[in-house]
């Protein structure tokens, strides 16, 4: 079963909210879901998983898809990062640089979509 689809409203309200300083486990998971579901939406394909663990993980970017096992390109970090980068307050080059961001794989840069427009 496909993972529940976030409204637009609510995820936005809960980015928003986010930016702000509410930093509720509940917050930031919707507003991390609902950010990776637009990237998946905008990016649509197979060819690169991008992780935020806990929340979710999504397949996006055309390119060769997988079926087994770990996929070949494979974007991963934490909660606050992803809300950064989706959100345009922070680069991807600082994020791969500082080590916050965990990128394998030839099609695993993220910088042709971020930051994500949510509003």
């Amino acid at each position: 079963m496909p993972p529940k689809r976030i409204p637009a409203e609510v995820g936005a309200a809960a980015v928003a909210a986010s930016l702000a300083g509410d930093v509720t486990r509940e917050t930031t998971a919707t507003a991390v879901r609902y950010l990776l579901q637009v990237l998946a939406e905008t990016a649509e394909g197979n060819s690169v998983e991008v992780r935020v663990p806990p929340f979710g993980a999504v397949q996006a970017i055309e390119g060769p898809r997988h079926t087994r096992g770990t996929p070949p390109n494979v974007v991963e970090m934490d909660a606050a990062t992803w809300l950064a980068l989706a959100t345009g307050s922070r680069p991807w080059a600082d994020a791969i640089t500082s080590g916050a961001v965990s990128a394998s794989g030839s099609r695993a840069d993220l910088t042709a979509y971020l930051p994500i427009a949510w509003r």
